[in-house]
């Protein structure tokens, strides 16, 4: 499962401590424009290293564009984007060889492959994300020429909703060795009605199963999400009159199929799970062992998981839109 999409099928690769991460884009439509600039500024949005709020390991995250673009443009065959590491100091993972980190897929990996690189967490290191970033980016070139825009908001880290308490309680977990979870929320504005397809591809099913394969998202809610629970029908109901909607309760989607209103998603991230407090954990052998886990990790993973979260959406909904297009052909024209 390391390719996602039916009609822009991505395909990401790479280890967090190997030479290089990237993607590989198939179904990518033809005669767009398209440079590795349109990728970068997205990629430097999710960049570590930026902020004492982050990971120190400094990455350029440079992007290089192998394959599927002539002159500018897009040719419709396979684009391969690739991305060079150049920041590892895999010698930080030593003592994690035979143990595992508490709330970490380590244990996952190793007990599915029976083998796993332990150097940064490998494949289910954050650092796979950059290559889900540049993929959203073409997608996002795409879309916003087709008036489909999407903005992601770091809401609340630890119950903070400032901007002050939010780094007050980040360095405050860093520097007492912990982490602290958050909360990260999606507008996507412009996108017009009919995408999403019943039964069971539900653009709201399509765009929480995308995020729920985000490593740390613990939780996915579309428009009122958890709080329609306890609302009465005529409170939840987007009511509707000649001149559009009243509300938007269910978040831009109705019966699984966008209603041409603003898609409002909200994700739940846990706390990142690398921490330097001892915790009590076991090792390959099944024996007892207290750890305590050295290197270099984000004390909120919610910060930089902003711009993956976008990505995410952005994929969900050019997929969706190159399949609206076999059933309305016309369906905004190609730019």
């Amino acid at each position: 499962m390391n390719t996602f999409g039916r009609n822009f099928r991505v395909t990401t690769f790479g280890e967090s401590h190997g030479a290089a991460t990237g993607v590989v884009i198939d179904g990518c439509p033809p005669g767009f424009k398209l440079s590795e600039e349109d990728i970068q500024v997205f990629l430097d949005k999710r960049r570590p290293g930026q902020s004492d709020l982050v990971t120190p390991r400094k990455e350029a995250d440079t992007v290089q564009i192998l394959s599927g673009v002539f002159e500018g443009k897009t040719l419709g065959t396979p684009v391969c984007l690739l991305i060079q590491n150049t920041s590892m100091i895999s010698t930080d993972y030593d003592e994690l060889k035979e143990v595992f980190r508490p709330g970490h897929a380590d244990r996952g990996y190793y007990q599915k492959y029976g083998i796993r690189d332990h150097r940064g967490g490998g494949r289910s290191s954050g650092r796979e994300t950059a290559a889900r970033v540049a993929a959203g980016a073409v997608a996002r070139c795409y879309l916003e020429k087709k008036g489909i825009f999407i903005n992601g908001t770091l809401t609340f880290v630890h119950g903070e909703k400032t901007q002050e308490g939010i780094e007050k309680a980040i360095r405050e977990a860093r520097d007492g060795g912990d982490s602290v979870g958050g909360v990260v929320s999606l507008v996507v504005s412009g996108c017009p009605p009919g995408l999403g397809d019943p039964v069971f591809g539900k653009l709201d099913a399509m765009i929480a199963f995308a995020m729920m394969g985000i490593g740390g998202v613990k939780a996915v809610e579309i428009g009122s999400g958890v709080q329609a629970s306890s609302m009465k029908g005529s409170e939840h109901n987007d009511q509707m009159t000649d001149h559009g909607y009243l509300s938007n309760n269910a978040g831009g989607i109705l019966g699984g199929i966008s209603s041409g209103q603003d898609i409002l998603v909200r994700l739940s991230i846990k706390p990142t799970p690398s921490i330097r407090s001892q915790q009590h954990t076991v090792d390959i052998n099944s024996m007892d062992r207290i750890i305590s886990v050295k290197g270099r990790h984000d004390p909120c993973i919610a910060v930089r998981i902003v711009p993956v979260a976008e990505a995410m959406i952005a994929l969900v909904l050019m997929d969706a839109f190159l399949e609206q297009r076999k059933i309305v052909p016309d369906c905004r024209q190609e730019p």
